[in-house]
């Protein structure tokens, strides 16, 4: 698992914070120094942070589960969707619907909904409706696939969240703390990293340095990944081990049973033929 270094943190611009009459009390661990009124981020504590909060995902990923990914500030969208969609793991980067997940069932029923349009699609149906009962569909299907689309495969709550900017996104930490479900953050100098399960300090504003964060999490997780896949081949592997030598096994005693009955047979042949001998 491979870490960035100080200085690739340094280029990424994770050690800027907010102005410091934004700041928030509790980040004080986290914060360096006070430069030109700005707050600056010790990067020793976010390389510490993040390697923590990489081996624990790693470890989420390994054991089958899965991590939904919140962000939904404009510079941060892109550079989510792509790196969970190259871990195969379900995002939010548009509006979050509330009770997601403390009404998940309900938001379960959205996607089935958005499902059976697209059956209806396929079968037929929707060529006998009228055309304005088209366009409706069709509109609601876009909203639903702008919404949801990204969560289409998640048929379970998932085990942890990753959110980028903790303030923006406090309705999705709130229903994950009120559910138990650990939540993974980059959390600025104006944030509140109590509700936090692993607090990563960095720069939530700039894409760089979102980048920088994402690239070690999702290298991390591949790596799980990768790691079940490889198991998953070793027990194949050992179930077949195990079953290949029961049939020699078989076979000798088969041989061992033939020889018996051949050896058996030579004596009651001999026995017959000592008799004949003196009977004549």
């Amino acid at each position: 698992m491979a870490s960035p270094t100080f200085d690739q943190l340094l280029e990424a611009g994770c050690h800027f914070g907010h102005l410091k009459r934004k700041w928030n009390p509790a980040m004080a661990p986290y914060i360096f120094m006070e430069r030109n009124g700005i707050h600056i981020i010790d990067l020793y504590k976010t390389a510490a942070k993040l390697d923590e909060a990489a081996a624990a995902l790693k470890n989420i990923a390994k054991s089958g589960k899965k991590v939904l990914f919140v962000a939904t500030k404009k510079q941060a969208k892109q550079v989510i969707a792509d790196h969970a969609t190259s871990v195969n793991m379900p995002y939010v980067i548009e509006r979050w619907p509330g009770g997601m997940l403390t009404n998940f069932p309900t938001i379960r029923k959205a996607v089935k909904k958005m499902t059976a349009i697209d059956k209806m699609s396929k079968d037929g149906t929707f060529d006998n409706l009228s055309k304005r009962e088209k366009l409706q569909i069709t509109r609601q299907r876009a909203k639903l696939e702008k919404n949801l689309g990204s969560i289409a495969d998640l048929n379970r709550l998932p085990s942890a969240l990753f959110v980028v900017d903790v303030m923006k996104e406090h309705i999705a930490v709130a229903e994950a703390n009120r559910l138990g479900i650990p939540v993974f953050a980059m959390v600025d100098t104006n944030s509140d990293p109590t509700n936090i399960d692993f607090v990563i300090p960095a720069n939530d504003d700039a894409s760089k340095s979102i980048e920088v964060v994402l690239d070690t999490i999702c290298a991390a997780m591949a790596e799980g990944l990768e790691e079940r896949k490889a198991e998953k081949v070793d027990v194949v592997a050992a179930g077949e081990a195990e079953a290949a030598p029961a049939a020699p096994k078989r076979e000798r005693r088969r041989v061992r049973r033939n020889d018996s009955a051949a050896e058996a047979e030579e004596a009651t042949a001999e026995a017959e033929t000592a008799i004949a001998e003196e009977a004549e």
